[in-house]
């Protein structure tokens, strides 16, 4: 198995993103932290995955489009954009898929390669935070579009959706789309999330 971290948004909807795809068997939903100027403690994730499933480009590339990673932000932003390596054999395959993201998007993104330092978990009253409550208003508004785009663009390694107590039901299917032309979640969601999200 291989680790590596995410962050860029709320980590609520972080987690939610990458507990839908195949092949990953863990995400630690929490603060991460990288070296000055990014040593703040950051919402992100740490994601357990085998990389014969799903490689390190394609989790680089569902959390490029699925945050604003094009929106800038200072490395102390408590919603750093970043992808957290563990070795550097990891840093080329980020930087390679943060450069193609940014010549389909047409402009930089704002994400940045940095080394793992350390992680703290968040409460546990909200790990697991979208499977132990789907309903919830934040779920609906904020990760349901995050986790439908999954579905639609990344159906190759997308999960079947989930209950409430994370019992698969029937795919939506595949759907066959040119992921260079397919639409970008926007930055508009991301800021929206980020000032919106209340205690459940």
């Amino acid at each position: 198995m291989t680790k590596m971290g995410f962050g860029g948004g709320c980590h609520w909807c972080t987690e939610g993103v990458f507990q839908a795809l195949r092949g990953v068997a863990q995400v630690d939903q929490g603060f991460v932290q990288s070296d000055a100027p990014a040593d703040s403690w950051s919402e992100g994730v740490i994601v357990t995955f085998d990389r014969s499933i799903i490689p390190v480009a394609t989790l680089c590339e569902v959390h490029l489009r699925t945050h604003s990673a094009a929106r800038a932000r200072s490395p102390r932003d408590k919603y750093r954009s970043a992808i957290y390596i563990f070795d550097e054999s990891q840093r080329h395959e980020a930087e390679q898929e943060i450069a193609r993201f940014a010549e389909g998007f047409g402009k930089p993104a704002h994400t940045q390669v940095l080394p793992f330092r350390g992680f703290k978990p968040s409460d546990e009253r909200y790990q697991n935070y979208y499977r132990t409550d789907p309903s919830r208003p934040f779920c609906r508004r904020f990760i349901d579009p995050k986790l439908d785009y999954i579905r639609q663009h990344f159906s190759d390694v997308a999960l079947p959706e989930s209950n409430a107590v994370a019992e698969h039901a029937v795919d939506r299917g595949n759907v066959s789309q040119d992921r260079d032309s397919a639409a970008i979640m926007t930055d508009n969601s991301s800021s929206v999330e980020t000032q919106s999200r209340t205690s459940p």
